[in-house]
């Protein structure tokens, strides 16, 4: 048998349009406990990973994100509300950072090994690597904690010996 392809771990994941609700946006990060989402144009071609933590920080006030002791004077009622406030009316476009401050998209083609696909990651420290087709779009989705699944050994087979 030959090395895993991207493609044959790539998941069928929710991806969002630039002009999705973000409450929809984050909502489906949320159901399905995903470390960010991809944001595809109108012909299904990946242009960003709207990492969870970016979606925090458009929830989180500033001042709150500055100084995080003033958190603690907030009760659950009062978070629910500051959600709200931080996504109604917002677009995905508008939770993605300044183009001058996007990472550079995580993306493979499906012929990528495992390991391909876990330096793509690493470099670009994504949560998430876009599997796309020979058309550039997306095929599925990898998450880090998939691919350490694979990467890791079988807790039957043992692990590797400490080398300290």
């Amino acid at each position: 048998m030959g090395a895993v392809k991207a493609r044959e771990l790539a998941e069928q994941l929710p991806t969002v349009g630039l002009d999705d609700a973000a409450w929809d946006a984050a909502r489906l990060v949320a159901e399905h406990r995903l470390p960010g989402i991809a944001v595809v144009d109108a012909d299904g071609r990946p242009v960003a990973v709207l990492p969870t933590s970016q979606v925090l920080r458009c929830v989180v006030p500033a001042y709150i994100q500055d100084d995080p002791s003033l958190a603690r004077v907030f009760g659950e009622v009062d978070a629910d509300a500051m959600c709200a406030d931080g996504l109604t009316g917002r677009r995905v476009r508008d939770l993605l950072p300044d183009k001058g401050q996007r990472v550079e998209l995580a993306r493979v083609d499906g012929d990528a090994t495992v390991v391909e696909c876990a330096a793509e990651m690493a470099r670009l420290r994504s949560p998430l690597l876009v599997v796309v087709d020979e058309g550039n779009k997306v095929r599925g989705l990898l998450t880090a904690s998939h691919l350490l699944e694979v990467l890791l050994p079988d807790p039957g087979k043992g692990q590797p010996a400490s080398t300290k």
